[in-house]
């Protein structure tokens, strides 16, 4: 086996497919493919997977990226519907223009990033993605946050509980809480309020009590379950379309996203969306606004 190489564990009955992101030994450091879990195994516990879409629990984990997508698009178009824009034609020109929430993206993951980016620039969500290792994102966020200024900072990549640690509320048995809990401070330093710039944190199994401390507004994981990579892309989402004066409704948001309640949480925060007038697209002579 080598760097790169999809896998499963066996003492986990196949559950999860893994790409190996590391070789050290005997061992190997393993990133999932559709969930954003970090994990370590011994050589003789992996076995190696050809074709990842032929095992049940891949296939359900591209269902429900689709579900999510899908239901993303539904709400992007409601919100342009509520807020009277409709779609662009030469037949149907509307005065308005959309200011969604400007979001920027840091992932430990390039795969993941590169699935995000392509998320958003489908929704027409202004978004700027960068990766970088989690231990990095603090550094990066000092350098970032003033040069992009962003509505949105979602701060992701992967975490996990390391094994044999009982005690949930210790960051030190986290193997990546503890990162995304500084780059949220260092955000929150930048931007003290929740509601000018929101912040969406986490990953797998992640710290959620320390990461809402910390000063996010929506978090992961509340039971320190597996997430999908599209939880905080779908969290963000619609963040950005939901009107600056209207409360983003908790309890829809995270009930929405793949892995639910127990998987992401978060506290009320005012979206980010906003209208105007004149569109500059339109000539000035055919605006007629009522």
């Amino acid at each position: 086996m080598k760097q790169g190489d999809l896998v499963v564990r066996k003492s986990y009955r196949g559950d999860i497919v893994f790409r190996i992101a590391d070789l050290a030994g005997q061992g190997a450091v393993l990133r999932g493919t559709d969930y954003r879990l970090l994990a370590d195994a011994p050589l003789a516990d992996l076995l190696p997977v050809r074709n990842p879409d032929e095992l049940s629990g891949t296939r359900q984990a591209r269902i429900q990226a689709n579900e999510s997508i899908r239901r993303m698009r539904e709400e992007r178009n409601r919100q342009s519907n509520r807020a009277g824009v409709y779609p662009q034609t030469p037949e149907r020109r509307q005065p308005y223009f959309e200011i969604p929430g400007k979001v920027l993206h840091l992932d430990g993951d390039a795969n993941y990033l590169k699935k995000s980016m392509q998320v958003y620039a489908q929704l027409r969500v202004p978004a700027e993605g960068i990766h970088c290792h989690e231990s990095q994102m603090p550094g990066m966020l000092i350098r970032l946050l003033p040069q992009v200024r962003p509505d949105i900072v979602v701060i992701t990549g992967h975490d996990g509980v390391l094994k044999q640690r009982e005690d949930l509320h210790h960051l030190g048995n986290y193997k990546n809480s503890l990162n995304f809990v500084h780059a949220v401070q260092v955000a929150r330093e930048y931007d003290r309020h929740r509601d000018s710039m929101i912040v969406v944190a986490g990953a797998c199994q992640s710290h959620f009590e320390a990461l809402l401390h910390a000063g996010a507004n929506f978090a992961s994981s509340p039971a320190r379950i597996m997430i999908h990579a599209l939880d905080p892309v779908y969290v963000a989402v619609r963040a950005a379309f939901t009107p600056f004066r209207d409360t983003i409704n908790v309890t829809d948001v995270v009930s929405n996203t793949i892995s639910g309640i127990q998987g992401v949480g978060g506290i009320e925060t005012m979206g980010s969306y906003r209208v105007g007038v004149p569109n500059p697209k339109v000539p000035a002579q055919n605006v007629n606004i009522v």
